[in-house]
């Protein structure tokens, strides 16, 4: 079976990165890609649909992958901690009092995009700048020790693992 149309399956090397993060950033972009595309189309029902067993919605997800992304932005690779700025970005907490994720609901599938386009943002300026050797460095954080390159590993899996959920919730959610 042939297929006229040929897929580009090559890293590419992004600029201005050092070459050390250059096909990391790649790999974020891609991911952040695939998640956008899986989502291009859902209407707002779709996007608040919760599940029964789980109690998620895309939605939430979709919050989640950007909290997370600014999570370990601002506090693992800048060492920060919570900074206001994020505060027109993230209006929930992540977590409820039973530690579950947050329920995001009636926030259009724009309003997510835009969340974590400018969380994605915000990454790729601190990336920009960022040399090989800080990008190595270890952070030593309360309970764990963490390197932007991990962090950066992590974000990547992370929102791979949540869009598999999304996809599956797509499925699911009625129409």
């Amino acid at each position: 079976m042939s297929d006229t149309a040929t897929q580009d399956r090559q890293i590419h090397y992004a600029e201005p990165y050092d070459p050390a993060l250059a096909p990391w950033v790649w790999a974020l972009e891609d991911t952040r890609e695939r998640t956008l595309r899986l989502v291009a189309e859902i209407d707002q029902a779709r996007l608040d649909w919760i599940a029964p067993e789980s109690g998620l919605s895309i939605g939430t997800l979709l919050y989640h992958i950007a909290a997370i992304e600014l999570s370990y932005l601002y506090e693992d690779m800048l060492e920060l901690g919570w900074a206001p700025e994020l505060e027109p970005l993230l209006l929930y907490p992540i977590r409820d009092e039973q530690g579950k994720l947050w329920t995001v609901r009636d926030e259009s599938l724009q309003t997510h995009c835009a969340r974590l386009t400018a969380s994605r943002a915000l990454l790729l300026n601190v990336l920009s700048t960022m040399s090989a050797v800080e990008w190595r460095r270890p952070r030593p954080i309360e309970t764990y020790t963490i390197t932007p390159e991990w962090a950066v590993y992590h974000m990547m899996q992370h929102e791979a693992e949540h869009r598999g959920q999304i996809g599956e919730l797509c499925q699911r959610a009625p129409r």
